[in-house]
């Protein structure tokens, strides 16, 4: 048996449970980079094909309505294939996005590959979590499912450092084919690493596979696996979990209630805002092209770093306390980029602000959504209920993607900031009064706590 204690007995993931990790994981990666590195692509495309401001959101959002549509529908068939089975979809989507994108023969033909892209984003926001927070001991699972996250926040480092690198390579008409394309060497690797994971042994024991469950458990290094399926098949009883357990349902509204708002929330923040126009907000401010770019690599480098402490701190501090630290954080900086727009002056402070901004996001929503999310519903609708809370999150998106740039055009840039920081202080407020604390909680007791069953 594959142990997960250290000679004092001391709990630590072991070889298994981090490949398993990191390749779950990996998904994530994809998303940060097939998400953001329409930033760099945007203003060729707005050239090449005479987009109108409408147009140009339309190009970003229609990978988003892709997410919507991708998260919703991941939580059935994930249901039914397992996260393992439903992720090597994904991984078929991505490539099949970047391929298409990048020899796009016309704006349909690349709005319709960004779309199939947008499938696979949403469902590997949806599974990839699901499939590690299954697979973790409760006392490593924050930082674990953590690990989705902070590839994400990887994947968009890449994005603008490929950008930015490409950019340099001065391949004139052909650049932001590049830049799109490039994409399909980790949508590879992401596929073939997908044949070398178990299956979740909850999912296992909601088949009523229970000698593959508790392998599963063992190989994962879990404390005591015997226990930990007898407590999994207890919950999977109590809630009669079947393939058709519908999340919508009364018993359902506190889990959903945070689901769908922490999901809002995120996008409510201005994040993937910032993110994807991020070269236009830098331009809006008088910085040069190549300017933009390295200022790119440096907001990415930021919201790296500080996903890590972020990562560092979920079990410690736990979700609650830092999505609290982050609201406040946040809410102060966007009041201050909506400041500089508005008066006109200090731009040198632009940058400043909004890498405090992304520091604050990312050591609190950043880390803290796909954890929460895949916390707070029972096994048997889990994915279901991972798929409601990243439709909310990529809903959000959407509409803030597609709005952005007709609001900054008709008018001003400060508008969506002034927005923005009053929509963090809202969360704060929330969290404070309404959010629980589930940090250090196994999955099962986190279902009796919400569900009122104890």
């Amino acid at each position: 048996m594959v142990s997960g204690f250290n000679a004092k007995g001391s709990m630590r993931p072991n070889f298994p449970l981090m490949r398993a990790t990191l390749t779950g994981a990996l998904g994530g990666l994809l998303f940060g980079f097939d998400t953001v590195v329409i930033a760099g692509a945007i203003d060729a495309l707005v050239k090449l094909y005479a987009l109108s401001p409408r147009e140009e959101g339309f190009t970003v959002a229609i990978g988003l309505v892709g997410t919507v549509i991708g998260a919703l529908g991941a939580g059935q068939v994930g249901q039914r294939l397992g996260s393992r089975e439903t992720l090597r979809i994904t991984a078929i989507l991505y490539l099949a996005s970047a391929f298409g994108c990048g020899l796009a023969w016309s704006w349909p033909a690349f709005l319709f590959f960004r779309f199939v892209g947008g499938l696979g984003i949403g469902a590997s926001s949806v599974l990839g979590p699901v499939y590690i927070a299954e697979l973790a001991p409760a006392k490593w699972r924050g930082r674990l499912v953590a690990a989705f996250q902070l590839n994400v926040v990887f994947g968009v480092l890449l994005a603008y450092v490929s950008n930015y690198v490409i950019h340099t390579l001065n391949l004139s008409a052909a650049e932001w084919r590049w830049q799109i394309g490039i994409a399909a060497i980790p949508a590879v690797f992401f596929l073939v690493l997908l044949f070398g994971i178990p299956r979740s042994p909850r999912w296992s024991a909601s088949k009523k596979r229970f000698d593959e469950a508790l392998a599963v458990l063992r190989m994962m290094g879990d404390p005591n696996p015997e226990a930990e399926l007898a407590d999994i098949r207890a919950a999977l009883e109590q809630e009669h979990a079947t393939a058709h357990e519908r999340v919508f349902q009364w018993k359902y509204r506190y889990p959903l209630f945070l689901a769908i708002s922490i999901g809002a929330f995120n996008q409510l923040a201005g994040i993937n805002a910032i993110l994807y126009y991020l070269n236009d907000i830098f331009a809006a401010a008088g910085f040069s092209q190549m300017s933009s770019y390295q200022q790119a690599v440096a907001i990415g480098a930021t919201n790296f770093v500080f996903t890590l402490v972020g990562m560092a701190f979920i079990d410690k501090l736990g979700r609650k306390t830092l999505l609290l630290i982050g609201a406040a954080g946040c809410a102060a900086c966007l009041a201050g980029v909506a400041w500089v727009y508005a008066s006109h002056t200090h731009p040198g402070a632009l940058l400043w602000l909004l890498v405090t901004f992304i520091a604050f996001f990312s050591v609190s929503q950043g880390a803290v959504i796909w954890v929460y999310i895949g916390e707070v519903f029972p096994t048997s609708v889990r994915s279901k209920g991972q798929g409601v809370g990243a439709a909310s999150h990529w809903f959000m998106n959407t509409l803030i993607q597609l709005e952005f740039p007709v609001v900054v055009h008709s008018m001003s840039t400060a508008t969506p900031f002034v927005f923005f920081s009053i929509m963090t202080v809202v969360q704060f407020l929330v969290v404070l009064f309404v959010y629980p604390e589930t940090k250090g909680h196994t999955l099962e007791a986190l279902q009796r706590k919400l569900l009122g069953q104890e």
